[in-house]
């Protein structure tokens, strides 16, 4: 009996024009695109810089900052002021004040002489737009980067630093992962729980909300269908079609990035069934208690986004308040994000994740409980 559901559910789902297109087309479009666009690194950063100093030096810190890549170069402004009144209007992110005497306070400290009181001792003054938190922080920590070897001393107070400094003084980065720094490899198994999250999650949603108003959800009900076999034929063609998903995510990932699971491929289709298991059942329980589609779809993207952003999917969740960290403990993403980048990028093997397996599993089987009792097959 469960075959014939099930057969029901594929037919439904191939009458119809826009999923087929969609199944297709979504996990395609979010692996080619998103990794190009989605990206912490922050880059043209328009700059306006004020250089009181007209000196060699000043002109040096200046042509560094326009030759970086990260930087969009917008000229040197007569004053402070103006520099400032077109980041009032959006045409500017960053403005850096080169102090009257910048050049001489840095010959005066190379050749160990202290430096003047006088305008700050030849200061730097950084201002930055701080509307966008990140971009004015991350910013301002470039420029940072580029101004300090700029406005270090040279000649002999070098050279004794060189000579006082010992191997054991000399801090050393080892990278064990992702030794390249190449960000689509981070974000990789992020799009990767996306894509699972809305196509496992939403098109459940709409299943058995969408017979309800068809008038189809009645003939079931009058049917000796039992409620276990409805709900599982309900479940199957949507974790039929996370593999799918996840096959040509992984596929695109390699052809496209050449990026590749550095732990066992077994273990992200574990990990991905068992998030399919969760959002599926999640999904028939809202469609269960939901009377209309709008319905659903607004009470499923409520719990979408709340379970997103509290995964640690793009902030650390250590860095959250205690009591909103307490929400990770439940969150069945939280534990899929920490789990497929363990395996993804570190190479992990199952004992490395088996806590968070088994936290998927339970977390699914509860769910998949609830979607079996919440539906009322006589209502």
């Amino acid at each position: 009996m469960i075959k014939h559901l099930i057969r029901k559910e594929f037919l439904q789902i191939r009458r119809n024009a826009f999923l087929p297109r969609l199944i297709i087309l979504f996990p395609i479009v979010i692996m080619c695109v998103m990794p190009w666009v989605v990206s912490m690194e922050v880059k043209n950063i328009v700059v306006n810089i004020v250089d009181n100093d007209h000196s060699t030096r000043s002109q040096q810190l200046v042509h560094a900052i326009e030759a970086s890549n990260y930087f969009i170069f917008h000229g040197l402004k007569p004053s402070y002021q103006t520099a400032l009144a077109e980041i009032e209007k959006g045409e500017a992110d960053i403005v850096l004040v080169i102090p009257q005497g910048y050049g001489k306070a840095r010959e005066m400290a190379a050749t160990g002489h202290p430096l003047p009181k006088e305008n700050g001792g030849g200061s730097l003054l950084i201002a930055a737009n701080a509307v966008n938190g990140t971009k004015g922080s991350m910013g301002s920590a470039y420029l940072s980067q580029i101004v300090m070897p700029q406005s270090a001393p040279t000649g002999a107070t070098i050279v004794k630093s060189a000579i006082e400094a010992t191997p054991e003084s000399v801090a050393k980065t080892l990278t064990l992962y992702n030794k390249g720094q190449n960000y689509k490899l981070f974000m990789i198994p992020a799009l990767l729980a996306i894509v699972m999250m809305l196509m496992t999650g939403f098109l459940p949603t709409l299943n058995i909300v969408g017979e309800k108003e068809s008038g189809t959800i009645e003939q079931m009900n009058v049917t000796p269908v039992s409620k276990w076999a409805f709900i599982l034929a309900k479940l199957i063609p949507y974790w039929l079609i996370a593999l799918f998903v996840i096959t040509v995510s992984l596929l695109l990932a390699w052809a496209v990035y050449g990026i590749t699971c550095a732990g066992n491929v077994g273990l992200v289709y574990l990990l991905s069934m068992l998030l399919a298991l969760f959002f599926s059942s999640f999904g028939l329980i809202i469609s269960n208690y939901s009377d209309t589609m709008q319905q659903a779809i607004f009470v499923m993207w409520f719990f979408v986004v709340c379970i997103m952003l509290l995964s640690g999917l793009f902030t650390p969740t250590r860095s959250m308040p205690h009591w909103a960290y307490l929400t990770t403990y439940v969150n069945p993403m939280h534990y899929f994000i920490d789990a497929i980048r363990t395996v993804f990028i570190r190479g992990g093997d199952f004992s490395t994740i088996a806590h968070q397996v088994f936290a998927l599993l339970g977390i699914g089987v509860v769910t998949a409980c609830w979607a079996v009792r919440s539906y009322k097959k006589n209502g």
